[in-house]
């Protein structure tokens, strides 16, 4: 206001000095046309005062913006000028990895991101566990993301916490204390080897797949088809529905799936065949898996754990390392497929689902759960889904139009090229939306 002051008296001098000489005949025609010409004098100010403000405030609503969707809390003025400045300067993605630092990233944007992920409900109000910790820590850590699938990791609280419960294979106190201490997850998360934590031999663990958490969620009970469909959904944004293709050949479907349905046979070779055919041989990798719980005194399976068939194991229904939930109903259809081991095979690999870019320097083939994931995670389907997630969690909407199709391209090729840092498409995104 005192600018503004100032200059429309500035303004106003000049103008006096600037008008004509008036006849004194002509008192009315003068005191119009001073009138008019302090008017415009006034407006030009306004033009020039508030043109000047726009562009400054321009870089700190932009700054602004870029925190309060990175961070979900408003930057501090230190933060807001040096963040303000970097857009200012053209290096817009330092001001978003500037957002990155604060506490709140890994507090509140990225957890709210995977807890989803970790449930069938796909709620985001569960507690912290080590699906969520694990996805927090390799984000902090700028680990290549795709490992979230096979890697042999886990992230739990720092040991100088002295936290009074420890990793636990049956419960999720661990997490929930470091929860509820308030303490900062950029600062309380160490990695560790998943196998030296839950019980399993290094070649089965499998990343995220393998926690506890998923393992409570997507192994309890069922057939373990469950675990293959919510990563698909989670992780390659595709359900069943999309990657229903029934040219693929129907060999490996298991005994449990009626090939008529209610009678009708249609339904199966219209319908079901186009999920299992592909679905199936796939699952397959988590045939030696389990959620070991006590259904009498733990219905809900809050204290129990993963459990896997090491070599040796023999399970007493299917008489090899199998678990027995892979022969449930199997009078469905008798000549359906028995399931003999974890070997694995992607049939996905030809007909529509060829889409979805699988990596031509892997096989299509393998055993176990740890290459299985592999197969997912070096798709360009992972890759696109990760950063369309993140697109729509920092510029709060979803790819509308052609520019914002060639823009999650380019994040794509973006995320790769670095590595596949997650904080990489961050940054870009919050660049492209910081004008939204």
């Amino acid at each position: 206001m005192i600018d503004f002051i100032f200059f429309t008296k500035t303004s106003t001098r000049h103008a006096r000095l600037a008008q004509p000489r008036i006849e004194t005949s002509s008192k009315l025609t003068a005191r119009q046309s001073f009138a008019s010409l302090l008017s415009t004098s006034v407006l030009l100010g306004l033009f020039i005062y508030g043109h000047t403000n726009i562009a400054y405030a321009g870089e700190r609503e932009q700054a602004k913006r870029m925190h309060d969707r990175i961070a979900g809390v408003p930057p501090t003025s230190d933060v807001l000028d040096n963040m303000a400045a970097d857009i200012l300067a053209g290096n817009a993605s330092d001001a978003a990895y500037t957002a990155m630092e604060h506490t709140a990233f890994y507090d509140v944007t990225l957890k709210n991101l995977a807890a989803p992920w970790t449930n069938e409900a796909m709620s985001s109000f569960v507690p912290l566990n080590d699906y969520t910790a694990t996805i927090i820590g390799l984000v902090r850590d700028d680990k290549d993301f795709r490992t979230i699938l096979y890697g042999d990791v886990l992230y739990e609280a720092d040991s100088s916490l002295n936290l009074s419960n420890n990793y636990s294979m049956t419960n999720n106190d661990h997490y929930e204390e470091l929860e509820e201490t308030g303490l900062s997850l950029k600062d309380s998360l160490t990695p560790i080897a998943q196998s030296a934590r839950n019980g399993l031999p290094a070649s089965a663990t499998a990343g995220v797949m393998t926690s506890r958490a998923a393992a409570k969620s997507f192994f309890k009970d069922g057939t373990n088809r469950a675990m293959f469909r919510f990563t698909a959904l989670n992780h390659l944004c595709n359900d069943m529905e999309q990657l229903n293709d029934i040219s693929r050949t129907p060999d490996r479907i298991r005994q449990d799936v009626s090939r008529s349905p209610g009678g009708d046979s249609r339904i199966f070779l219209n319908s079901c065949i186009g999920c299992h055919s592909g679905m199936d041989p796939l699952a397959q990798s988590f045939a030696y898996y389990e959620y070991d719980y006590d259904v009498a005194t733990d219905p809900d399976g809050e204290n129990g754990s993963i459990g896997y068939n090491t070599a040796g194991i023999t399970d007493p229904v299917t008489g090899t390392r199998v678990q027995s939930k892979y022969h449930n109903n199997a009078t469905n259809f008798e000549y359906g497929y028995v399931t003999p081991n974890d070997h694995w095979d992607n049939y996905w690999r030809e007909g529509q689902n060829k889409l979805l870019g699988w990596d031509n320097t892997l096989t299509g083939s393998g055993d176990g759960a740890k290459s299985m994931g592999e197969e997912l995670a070096h798709s360009t389907a992972f890759a696109e889904c990760q950063v369309t997630k993140v697109f729509k969690n920092v510029c709060l909407r979803s790819p509308v139009d052609s520019t914002d199709r060639l823009t999650i391209s380019n994040m794509v090729t973006s995320f790769a090229n670095s590595g596949y840092n997650l904080k990489q498409v961050f940054a870009d995104s919050a660049v492209y939306c910081m004008g939204d």
